[in-house]
């Protein structure tokens, strides 16, 4: 996963950048088809910002958090992402276990179809 950091109004230090690659680079423990994020760092007045997009195949994920200090909001910044990754690797995991479900289902209905015809010939449709 490649992670890009700017900084808005705000200088990024080797140690700032050092903790988001750090703590953003948890989210592939939770799902490892992470292709990019990109993380923006900046400073309004007091407020310390951290604003993330994490691109996965076929999704975006964006979060934004504020705080007094920088460190908390890139703290809060990866809980919040590491929310959706964990809700879209669930939906994923799901979305598989459901098509073996549904065929099995279908496969068994068929097979009491077939049964059922070859018990009982005379309900059979003649076609000519």
């Amino acid at each position: 996963m490649s992670i890009q950091i700017t900084g808005r109004h705000l200088e990024i230090t080797n140690a700032l950048k050092s903790y988001v690659e750090d703590k953003l680079s948890k989210l592939n423990n939770h799902f490892d088809h992470i292709i990019a994020t990109r993380v923006i760092l900046s400073v309004e007045r007091e407020k310390q910002m951290a604003e993330a997009v994490v691109n996965v195949p076929g999704n975006e994920f964006v979060a934004k958090a504020d705080g007094r200090d920088m460190y908390a909001a890139i703290d809060m910044l990866k809980d919040k992402l590491d929310a959706q990754v964990r809700k879209h690797k669930q939906k994923l995991k799901e979305h598989r276990a459901e098509r073996p479900a549904e065929q099995l289902a279908e496969a068994e209905e068929n097979y009491q179809e077939a049964v059922f015809e070859q018990e009982h010939p005379e309900n059979q449709e003649i076609s000519s």
